[in-house]
């Protein structure tokens, strides 16, 4: 098992990604995330909606730790779609 930085896996991700062994990001010495290869073409159903779960309660808990309200972020994201499109041509 390999140990990263957050700044060494933001600089190097595409390279330790790569690698077979699971990788644990630390920032400031602390636990931040963890990378684990996974070889299959796909995950698991059952991965799958546990992953789906347990993100969408973390975007829900951060949502309303921070006030903001789906409608909002909806209009963020339809602002940003504007922009990106406008700066492509408009495709």
């Amino acid at each position: 098992m390999r140990i990263s930085t957050v700044r060494e896996f933001r600089d190097h991700a595409t390279r330790l990604m790569r690698a077979a062994d699971p990788l644990l990001v630390t920032r400031r010495g602390r636990l931040a995330g963890v990378f684990i290869p996974w070889t299959d073409d796909t995950l698991p159903a059952d991965w799958k909606r546990e992953l789906f779960l347990a993100l969408s309660a973390d975007i829900g808990r951060q949502l309303k730790r921070s006030k903001t309200s789906e409608e909002a972020v909806l209009k963020d994201f339809g602002e940003w779609q504007r922009k990106r499109r406008a700066a492509r041509g408009g495709r």
